[in-house]
């Protein structure tokens, strides 16, 4: 059997490219219409509040904060890890992964999300989501100085990565992609700030 044209093979690809991207959106709308219809009275408030206490990273602030005063210096170094990789892993997502995805919001009218359980609707595009990026990037960057915080962090921003579905404001591969995002981009800020610690050592400085 004759092997195909390249211009063949190439088509044929791509067509196996779209073909696949289109059943993933098919499922990413399928995941977040059934968690929208699926009636959660009991845990919408909390997670309202806690998609709320995330926003701009007010919640990780105030978990630094406490890291910095009653975990000494290992605490200290965690929280220093934590807001330099949310700093890092904001500016990427929000400077270059969100326009280069464009994404629309998901249109919580059409999938009829609990007004109980909705947030304010942020401006931004969706994809990915900043709220799970900044979570995941936090947790990572303090479990690289301190892994007995980074566990239970990172439960708390798989639970707000949640929340953002939940609340109608992003489509589960929105968190996916911004929960990869996270974990990728901290090991990133987190060798910086070693960095910055051995030239400061180096010169003298504490």
């Amino acid at each position: 059997m004759l092997p195909r044209p390249i211009a063949q093979r190439g088509s044929t690809n791509s067509s196996l490219l779209r073909s696949w991207r289109e059943e993933t959106d098919r499922l990413d709308v399928a995941v977040y219409a059934a968690i929208a219809a699926t009636p959660t009275p009991a845990m919408d408030a909390g997670m309202r509040q806690l998609s709320r206490a995330a926003d701009h990273s007010r919640l990780w602030i105030g978990c630094a904060a406490l890291l910095a005063v009653a975990g000494g210096e290992r605490g200290r170094a965690a929280a220093v890890n934590g807001l330099a990789s949310i700093g890092l892993a904001s500016a990427v997502v929000n400077l270059v992964l969100k326009p280069l995805g464009d994404r629309r919001r998901p249109d919580r009218p059409t999938y009829a999300v609990p007004l109980a359980r909705q947030v304010t609707m942020p401006r931004s595009t969706s994809w990915p989501s900043g709220h799970s990026a900044s979570a995941f990037a936090f947790a990572t960057g303090v479990g690289a100085a301190w892994p007995g915080a980074g566990v239970p962090l990172s439960i708390v921003a798989s639970l707000v990565a949640y929340s953002r579905v939940h609340t109608g404001v992003h489509y589960p591969s929105d968190v996916i992609a911004g929960t990869v995002s996270g974990v990728a981009l901290a090991p990133v800020a987190v060798a910086a700030v070693l960095r910055v610690r051995r030239r400061w050592s180096a010169d003298g400085r504490t």
